[in-house]
């Protein structure tokens, strides 16, 4: 079965599951192997939850012609937000020992006590445990993360632009 030949409908499901099954992984990484997710690993996670939605809702639509943009639309959103944050990430990860800022409070802290729009600064500033690297099959888990972002919005992008149904 060529995936390039699925219809939109089956794309766009198979979109669902790929982002459902890397959330499932990012929960057996937490609880399973022991990886504590910093602040951006969380963020992270919220953009994979939001392609999910719309590759779901789309999928089970199935619009026709410009109606598949919205949910497009929807997809890229949450890739491009992905993007930036594993970005951002990777880029505290490459920092040296000395430039890495020190540990901050836990995100649920933060939500607790500050408003979203501090929590937000907050959390992009970095803190000490988003530089910690704990490599996944010899990569770390943010460039996985931003490989899959980009993949999932070419396959959004492609789905919705075949003239096929």
């Amino acid at each position: 079965m060529n995936p390039f030949r699925w219809s939109y409908r089956t794309t766009y499901l198979a979109g669902f599951v790929i982002c459902t099954a890397l959330l499932g992984y990012a929960l057996y990484a937490e609880h399973v192997l022991g990886m504590i997710p910093c602040p951006l690993c969380i963020f992270q996670r919220i953009a994979f939850l939001v392609m999910a939605v719309f590759f779901l809702i789309g999928g089970l639509h199935a619009p026709r012609a410009g109606g598949r943009w919205v949910y497009t639309v929807g997809v890229l959103v949450g890739a491009l937000a992905g993007v930036a944050i594993a970005g951002r990430h990777l880029w505290l990860q490459t920092l040296p020992a000395d430039q890495i800022p020190s540990c901050g409070p836990n995100l649920g802290y933060m939500m607790d006590t500050f408003p979203f729009a501090k929590v937000l600064k907050m959390v992009f500033t970095g803190s000490g445990e988003c530089a910690k690297i704990e490599p996944v099959f010899g990569l770390p888990m943010p460039a996985w993360t931003l490989a899959w972002y980009v993949l999932l919005a070419v396959v959004a992008v492609y789905a919705a632009a075949r003239k096929r149904a």
